[in-house]
């Protein structure tokens, strides 16, 4: 059976937002539930995102990093959301395992953002319906479209090719592939709702100073005027997996 899902590599993502307003734009515009932006920039801006970045600096000074993480509905392959829905809106494609909403049916009682652990759902306040993220289904069903195009709108905006797109039930489909070999992991497995998106772990830095630099009155790696060198013997940076 087929699972699409998103695989993002934590050690090239900037953080830039280019996947936060391509989905935005994208959505505001497409076909497949539209989002509502009523007062997007204002003072007291009203509107939904199916896709954030949270961004969180990791380890003590001066061995510190800047983890940038990407998250929306991971499209469990067990979504906690599908059964408690009473009115069947929220439900699972069996040809491919995105999970949707459909619009007709969601009566906004908030049973599926209530059962979710990731906070991956939010309530369309101009529409009184509950949203999140769909592949952007609209676009991966279009063959209208060419191949190559029939992807994410989020997945086609990163410059740095941080997201990437496929089934990951077959072994050798890029994604699989990326999840095998750079240890691919979920996020909170701990729930048992085998999320089909998957986050590849940052590496860890070596910082390599020229002599110059080293002796250099502002170098931050300085204290008491002597040069902490930088920790080289940590794993990769996968305690992300709890957030």
């Amino acid at each position: 059976m087929t699972q699409l899902a998103l695989v993002i590599d934590l050690n090239v993502c900037v953080g830039c937002h280019a996947c936060v307003t391509s989905c935005k734009s994208w959505n505001t515009s497409g076909s497949a539930g539209p989002l509502a932006d009523a007062n997007p920039y204002g003072a007291d801006p009203s509107g939904t995102f199916f896709n954030r970045v949270q961004t969180y600096e990791v380890g003590q000074f001066p061995d510190t990093e800047t983890v940038h993480f990407p998250k929306s509905c991971l499209h469990c392959e067990d979504p906690p959301c599908v059964p408690v829905c009473p009115t069947g809106a929220s439900y699972k494609r069996e040809s491919d395992g995105v999970v949707l909403v459909d619009y007709d049916k969601c009566i906004g009682c908030n049973y599926c953002s209530w059962a979710c652990p990731y906070g991956a759902r939010e309530l369309d306040e101009h529409r009184k319906e509950m949203s999140k993220c769909t592949l952007c289904v609209d676009r991966i069903d279009n063959e209208a479209l060419p191949k190559d195009d029939r992807k994410p709108a989020c997945v086609m905006a990163c410059p740095t090719q941080a997201r990437l797109f496929g089934d990951i039930h077959d072994p050798a489909s890029e994604v699989s592939v990326a999840i095998r070999e750079q240890g691919g992991y979920q996020l909170m497995p701990e729930w048992g709702t085998r999320p089909s998106n998957h986050y590849l772990p940052r590496r860890k830095m070596v910082i390599q100073l020229q002599d110059d630099q080293a002796g250099r009155v502002d170098n931050p790696l300085k204290v008491d005027g002597k040069l902490l060198k930088p920790r080289i013997d940590e794993p990769a940076l996968d305690d992300v997996t709890s957030w």
